[in-house]
């Protein structure tokens, strides 16, 4: 092979390897770049996850203790929720709420890392254990990761408090003014303003159980003449209110009564009433617009 020939063949397999590591370099770029381009909306997605968090105690107003029922299917390979219910793998949970945290239980061995958060089982604290219960209580022997679902949460809470506790749900907070909402990305609804009229027809669901005239009769429900700031479950004619009613307390305001409304049986578990609520808040607005008027 002459020098030229050398020459070239050396040439020819540099302009060949050039453009092959041009190719590479193309494919690579393409490939990670593509990640980038992509990584932000992930970022994006993580930071916001959605809607803002709402608070546990507006979704305990609202929760389903039928819900909370399938859901606690997922416990009970360990735990028991029943009136004298054995320890299992976990303790048995009948009166958990408002107990004294790793106390009791029909002598259960708790862990040393429960037994050091002393308080009560209440719903702020269940709620962080149902959450992340290693976070809630670093060390302990619990091995389920948790219920990253906050309504699967407050479903089964309320359903726990069904079970022996009955405790009052804790008042939800108050939704905040449009501004507000708007400031934090609108995902707070605004406090809706009720329509007296039209809560006058929405009444019609309600008439089969109460009457809402002055001096009108109690039937299956109390006569709601009146009914507004009020107090929870007491007069009414001398009408038989559930305990679990009675045991709430306070009076019927905007708050308590659009609770009601959304949930009877959340607001109130062990509640006679048998209605299932109101979805639209707007509805309820109008309902409890039209109860102020009722007097």
């Amino acid at each position: 092979m002459s020098e030229s020939d050398r020459f070239n063949t050396i040439a020819g397999w540099t302009l060949a390897a050039g453009i092959v590591i041009f190719g590479l370099r193309a494919v690579s770029n393409g490939y990670f770049g593509a990640d980038k381009v992509h990584a932000p909306k992930e970022e994006a997605a993580a930071a916001g996850g959605g809607a803002a968090a709402v608070p546990i105690e507006t979704l305990l107003a609202s929760a389903d203790p039928a819900k909370g029922e399938a859901v606690f299917k997922k416990c009970a390979s360990c735990h028991t929720a029943n009136q004298g219910g054995a320890n299992g793998i976990g303790p048995n949970l009948y009166g958990v709420l408002g107990d004294s945290i790793a106390a009791g239980r029909g002598g259960f061995a708790f862990s040393d890392a429960l037994k050091g958060k002393g308080g009560k089982w209440d719903f702020t604290s269940l709620n962080e254990w149902l959450t992340n219960p290693k976070g809630f209580a670093p060390g302990t022997k619990m091995s389920f990761a948790g219920l990253s679902d906050p309504v699967e949460r407050a479903n089964l809470m309320a359903w726990l408090n069904t079970q022996g506790s009955n405790l009052p749900l804790p008042a939800a907070p108050a939704a905040p003014a449009a501004g507000a909402a708007g400031a934090a990305g609108g995902t707070a609804a605004a406090a809706v303003v009720g329509d007296a009229a039209a809560g006058e027809k929405s009444f019609a669901k309600c008439k089969a159980c109460h009457t809402a005239n002055p001096g009108g009769a109690n039937g299956i429900g109390p006569n709601l003449a009146g009914v507004y700031g009020d107090s929870v479950a007491q007069g009414r004619g001398g009408f038989a209110f559930s305990d679990a009613l009675k045991a709430k307390g306070g009076k019927w305001d905007d708050a308590s009564l659009d609770a009601w409304l959304t949930n009877p049986k959340a607001y109130a578990a062990g509640t006679k009433m048998t209605f299932a609520g109101i979805s639209d808040p707007q509805e309820r607005a109008n309902i409890i617009a039209y109860l102020k008027t009722a007097k």
